[in-house]
């Protein structure tokens, strides 16, 4: 009898975690793995990487990233500003990689370094909770890395990391102190919804009631910014953004979804399951994204998209993920094993071509794309951007555009400048008011966008423009926008239209109505060309041996200016390469005009550039 209690007392944990656990829409839990990749999936993992050469590449990637991981040293307890998110970054990249490294080859170089990693930050004083996002990285990390690994690490291990899942990340979220992003619409509920779901999930066993509360919670919550998604996937965040919130919910839903056998319903909410099409055409003909709003100007990798290309059964989407995983040496991205999850049963030794050339989304910040071709490298492609300054991550870019054409790029978007650099010299950033020092910043406001600026002003914050009319006839690809409210203090009217015109060159045409005051009328488009000033309304741009010629048509007098792109402020980012080419007017009192600007990629010379009226457009909405 002796011995039998000993053998209990050494054997109860796993004789309690053997009895499954009842979720509470009737499923037993599911042993570890649990989240994301069950036991036995590897193999399905391993079977498109013998017979595809995208998964392969993805596969040796990760691999080749596991083998640096072994030599480096676990991340340190070291904040940037206010921020530890690099280091949970870090951390997260390194436990994901080492655990499907594990999973797939058995390495146990891999799972000894996973865990060195994941004791080391369990060891950490705190996840740094005021700035949230670091603690759910890091509990996303954690809780991988335990699911995933479980069954091969020591006890003491599994203690110290689910104790540190529990008291670092899960009951921060419960302190009202740091969890107002429950409240909010933007990537912060989508990341940390989805964080904390995952150490709920992956330590269910050890607090079921509380895991349970906790997944309730957040599939109550995360419904708030699925709603921004409505009513056609459009992501108000833009690119990059979509990239954070997207792959973290789609993180969320595939968690719950492999434990629980459903995902309540969420994937259904208006407009989600058909994102990826939006993210697809924000892409131009140069392989660079549409970066309106905080957004970086190169392409990234994005592994979500493969699980909406499973959920659509539409290979189709994965166009532009795998023209960039078969054209970048380094795929980077901390969440990449997932897109190898969630390609199981896709095939992408054939991925078709995207049928359509034009999107319009019809959310909070409305953006048009159209292009000439998805496969011709010359082709052209268009941006147009709308919305208003207020909105999350927002700049003054409404009316803004970006243009591709033979394989460059004219018309660009700055971007963001990286917050750190701002906040470190007490730029207030975050303040989204009138008078707010983030409009101070250069890369933030109108005057560096590619649109209007009237006497010198800033656009007004409090104005929201939207797409009114469009037309995807593919000789007339256009789209217009009535954007008053932004220059309300000034103007009586502006409405801005863009086309691509017989899939030869774009128009911007501005139809403005001044009020009775004479006013300084500025066009602007940042561009990494060579300028040359050909006179008044000609200007010739050159890069890397193509040309595009600028030609004007205004019934005022009007010129061509260029203006240095270098900052303005001493805690401004640097733009090398890059100038402001501008067209100015001065418009008197009480005038009706138009201002059009043609951007020609081509030598055309026998081009009709007249233009009609706004109103007489083409548009889908008649």
């Amino acid at each position: 009898m002796k011995y039998l209690k000993i053998i209990l007392l050494i054997f109860l944990p796993y004789f309690v975690s053997a009895q499954q656990l009842k979720l509470e829409n009737g499923q037993e839990l599911k042993l570890h793995p649990r989240l994301l990749l069950l036991a036995g999936q590897e193999k399905d993992i391993l079977e498109n990487v013998a017979t595809d050469k995208v998964y392969r590449l993805i596969h040796e990637t990760i691999l080749r990233e596991c083998d640096k991981f072994l030599s480096e040293p676990p991340v340190k307890e070291i904040k940037i500003g206010m921020r530890l998110l690099d280091k949970s970054r870090t951390c997260l990249s390194r436990v994901f990689y080492l655990s499907y490294g594990y999973r797939m080859t058995g390495n146990k170089s891999y799972l000894k370094r996973a865990e060195q990693e994941m004791l080391a930050v369990a060891n950490f004083n705190k996840w740094n909770p005021t700035h949230f996002l670091d603690v759910a990285e890091m509990t996303t990390a954690m809780a991988i890395g335990y699911d995933w690994l479980y069954n091969d690490l020591s006890e003491s291990s599994r203690k110290i990391i689910s104790e540190a899942i529990l008291n670092k990340g899960i009951k921060p979220s419960l302190d009202s102190t740091y969890n107002g992003w429950l409240g909010k619409k933007n990537n912060w509920n989508q990341v940390c919804n989805s964080g904390i779901t995952f150490g709920a999930l992956a330590t269910y066993e050890d607090h079921p009631k509380l895991s349970q509360e906790i997944v309730d919670r957040a599939v109550k919550s995360i419904k708030l910014p699925m709603g921004q998604y409505a009513p056609d996937g459009g992501y108000p965040e833009g690119y990059m953004y979509w990239e954070y919130g997207t792959s973290f919910n789609v993180l969320f839903l595939s968690a719950i979804k492999t434990v629980y056998g459903e995902d309540f319903g969420l994937s259904t909410e208006p407009g989600f399951i058909n994102t990826a099409s939006f993210l697809e055409h924000l892409t131009g003909t140069t392989g660079k994204p549409f970066n309106y709003s905080d957004c970086i100007s190169t392409a990234q990798f994005n592994p979500s998209v493969f699980w909406f290309a499973n959920q659509n059964k539409d290979n189709s989407l994965l166009f532009i993920e795998k023209s960039n995983t078969l054209n970048n040496d380094s795929l980077r991205n901390r969440l990449l094993p997932a897109s190898m999850v969630w390609g199981i049963g896709l095939k992408l030794d054939d991925v078709p071509v995207p049928l359509k050339n034009f999107w319009v989304s019809e959310g909070e910040n409305q953006v048009a794309t159209m292009r000439t071709s998805w496969t011709d490298k010359n082709a052209i492609y268009l941006g147009f951007k709308t919305g208003s300054p207020s909105a999350s991550h927002g700049h003054m870019d409404v009316g803004s555009f970006v243009m591709d054409a033979n394989g460059e790029r004219w018309a660009m978007d700055f971007g963001m400048q990286q917050y750190e650099s701002l906040e470190a010299q007490q730029v207030n950033i975050w303040n989204m008011s009138q008078e707010s020092d983030r409009w101070k910043v250069f890369r933030y406001n109108n005057f560096a966008h590619n649109t209007v600026t009237v006497n010198g002003n800033l656009q007004l914050v409090a104005g929201k423009a939207f797409i009114e009319h469009s037309s995807s006839n593919p000789n007339f690809l256009s789209a217009t926008s009535n954007i008053t409210s932004l220059y309300a203090d000034n103007l009586k009217k502006l409405v801005r239209g863009v086309a691509i015109v017989d899939e030869k060159y774009v128009v911007i045409r501005d139809e403005v109505e001044n009020k009775s005051k004479e006013v300084n009328y500025r066009w602007t488009m940042a561009t990494p060309a060579s300028v040359k000033i050909l006179n008044d309304t000609t200007a010739e741009l050159s890069q890397n041996g193509k040309k595009l010629l600028l030609k004007t048509q205004l019934n005022y007098p009007s010129k061509i200016r260029l203006y240095s792109a270098a900052p303005t402020n001493n805690y401004d980012a640097k733009n090398p390469g890059t100038v402001l080419l501008a067209v100015e007017a001065k418009l008197p009192a009480d005038c009706k005009t138009a201002l059009s600007v043609f951007l020609i990629p081509k030598d055309e010379k026998k081009l009709d550039l007249k233009v009609k009226a706004l109103k007489d457009w083409p548009s889908d909405n008649n």
